[in-house]
């Protein structure tokens, strides 16, 4: 076998591309996607691994930017047999990124390009490895939402599913519309084509997708337009006449229009056993002789870069492939890049008195040799010497002293010939109207300043532990309270003339629907601000009534009650139309106590 095929699986870096991501040395490109590039490298112990680069266009995206921090971070829970585990990131830098552990394999999609389909014994395998993966990704709380064949790898000891979660990032930013594609048509569920709706029923769907696919070497929906399959898909049977008759039963159930109608992943896993004529083990002869050969290509790995980047000739500009920590001291916020020292550094410059550098020291642990592929750290700079100062004198410290309490003395003089204050200061000074505790008393002229001042000792009142309830669902007219726990929605008749924190309610006439509060004031956040207790404190954006229409998946509501508890809303969607109910999904973020309650 030549080397030919392996050089053409890895691509040279182009002049565009990094030669550094995070701490990583890049070897080569191994593929680009819809949500970006992604790259072939090494950890400092020569483990090779893939690091994706999402695309400038997501990168400037606030809400994608939020949305990619909270996936990776589910994902990074995912530790199973068949799924490629994320094992570094970075969410935050000019342009995100992500590694997961390299599989030496072919997607699915590849295999069946290059070799047509493959016989029913790796086929079954396939769906149950597949089965598997999906358990463990369901059990982190992840819907996959874009599996396909280009997202299954086929491993010499059975199939790996990647990129889990990830394409949730990429819904309702600002890029829809724009051209930028991000999904696969032919895999999608009729409910995620036609409603955008999706939970675990949807990777079922895929799933059964998948294995047609696999064992006719085509989609069960057919080709061509996006528009042209996902009718197909919404409102269409599959063309499943050339699936193999045994594997029938499992595509069939798999690929129902009612989501609750599909099998679970155990019954697919039991049916794949019951379907086998011999019993189901993955092995290394899990694939055909002719898709295992494509293993071998890709195991023949270039070699990991050995030099360092040049230096730049100009000052340098910041760089946009997650830039070095700038902070001070030996802070290393990539766990695979090990401070070690670096020969190559140019040695530092150091003001008059400070000695120099220290020559190395055999098998000193910050003296060692770096390993094959890790990148040179830039040099260390220090901050300006300044020589110890000497101590003041006794006599400058007692005047300082002296001078303090003086004015101490002064200013309680002043206070005590100052007059009480009006009337309503006093109430708001007396036992009965100091703030204490869930919706106790009145507060300070109805003044949200965060101080508890029963004591008389003007000491600031700690800021409440937040609790997080997650998926309430809120029918028509439905409210709840902040203040209860755990907060459970109740009916509240016409809730825009309730007492509730936040409800939801339709007009029956107009159809017009919307969420409100009819005991305080919300605020709207935009896609760049975070739900927080400081944010909700600091803006000023009040409203009492927000339409549907103006929410999203993910979008965010400050709930300020006149109770004194403050709320983070996050909207997740609305009930389907031939659902029994109406009503809509949010998870509540809820600081009871944190101001004082205002005067009703």
């Amino acid at each position: 076998m030549t080397s030919s095929p392996s050089a053409n699986l890895f691509k040279p870096l182009e002049q565009s591309d990094p030669t550094v991501v995070g701490g990583y040395r890049l070897a080569a490109v191994l593929g680009t996607g819809g949500m970006g590039k992604v790259y072939l490298s090494y950890t400092p112990g020569g483990r090779p691994i893939a690091i994706k680069v999402i695309r400038p266009e997501f990168s400037e995206d606030p809400e994608f930017r939020r949305r990619f921090q909270r996936e990776v971070q589910a994902a990074q829970r995912v530790q199973g047999l068949y799924t490629a585990p994320v094992i570094d990131s970075d969410t935050e830098g000019s342009q995100p990124w992500l590694a997961t552990a390299y599989v030496p394999g072919p997607s699915l999609a590849h295999a069946v390009a290059q070799h047509g389909a493959l016989p029913l014994r790796s086929v079954l395998l396939l769906s149950v490895g597949v089965a598997e993966a999906l358990h463990v990704i369901h059990g982190a709380g992840i819907v996959h939402r874009d599996l396909k064949p280009a997202n299954v790898l086929l491993a010499s000891d059975g199939p790996r599913v990647i990129d889990f979660g990830i394409a949730r990032a990429a819904e309702t930013t600002a890029l829809t519309g724009t051209g930028v594609s991000v999904g696969t048509p032919a895999f999608m569920a009729p409910e995620q084509a036609a409603a955008g709706t999706v939970g675990p029923a949807t990777d079922i769907f895929a799933l059964g997708q998948i294995a047609a696919f696999a064992a006719i070497g085509s989609p069960a929906y057919g080709e061509g337009s996006s528009h042209a399959v996902l009718y197909r898909i919404v409102h269409e049977d599959p063309d499943l006449s050339r699936v193999p008759a045994e594997l029938l039963p499992l595509v069939t159930r798999c690929l129902t229009r009612d989501p609750e109608a599909r099998p679970s992943l155990t019954e697919i896993i039991e049916l794949c056993h019951e379907i086998s004529p011999e019993p189901l083990r993955q092995g290394e002869d899990w694939l055909p002789q002719s898709v295992a050969g494509s293993i071998t290509e890709r195991l023949r790995l270039p070699e990991p870069a050995k030099t360092p980047p040049p230096r730049p000739t100009v000052a340098p500009t910041p760089t946009q492939f997650s830039p070095q920590n700038p902070g001070p001291g030996p802070v290393n916020p990539n766990p695979y890049a090990p401070t070690a020292f670096s020969p190559s550094a140019a040695p530092t410059q150091n003001a008059p008195g400070v000695p120099g550098p220290v020559p190395p020291m055999p098998g000193h642990p910050m003296h060692r040799t770096p390993p094959p592929g890790y990148h040179t750290p830039p040099p260390v700079v220090h901050a300006p010497y300044v020589p110890p100062q000497p101590p003041k004198s006794k006599r400058t410290g007692l005047i300082v002293a002296a001078s303090v309490v003086g004015a101490i003395v002064v200013l309680a003089v002043v206070g005590s010939l100052l007059p009480n204050g009006s009337e309503g200061d006093d109430e708001s000074k007396s036992p009965g109207n100091s703030s204490s505790g869930a919706g106790g008393g009145s507060g300070s002229g109805g003044e949200s300043t965060g101080s508890d001042d029963a004591s008389g000792g003007g000491k600031k009142r700690p800021d409440p532990k937040p609790a997080s309830y997650t998926g309430l669902d809120m029918t028509e007219n439905y409210q709840v309270m902040l203040g209860d726990n755990p907060p459970r929605p109740v009916d509240g008749g016409d809730a825009s003339y309730g007492d509730g924190d936040f409800y939801y309610d339709v007009d029956g006439v107009f159809g017009d629907a919307w969420v409100g509060t009819a005991n305080g004031k919300l605020v709207l956040l935009n896609n760049s601000q975070k739900g927080s207790l400081e944010t909700c404190r600091t803006e000023t954006r009040y409203t009492e009534k927000i339409t549907l229409d103006q929410l999203g998946d993910g979008s965010q509501i400050c709930v300020l009650s006149d109770a004194g508890h403050i709320g983070v809303v996050t909207y997740r969607g609305k009930s389907r139309e031939n659902d029994a109910s109406n009503y809509v999904t949010i998870d509540l973020t809820v600081w009871r106590n944190a101001e004082d309650p205002t005067e009703s």
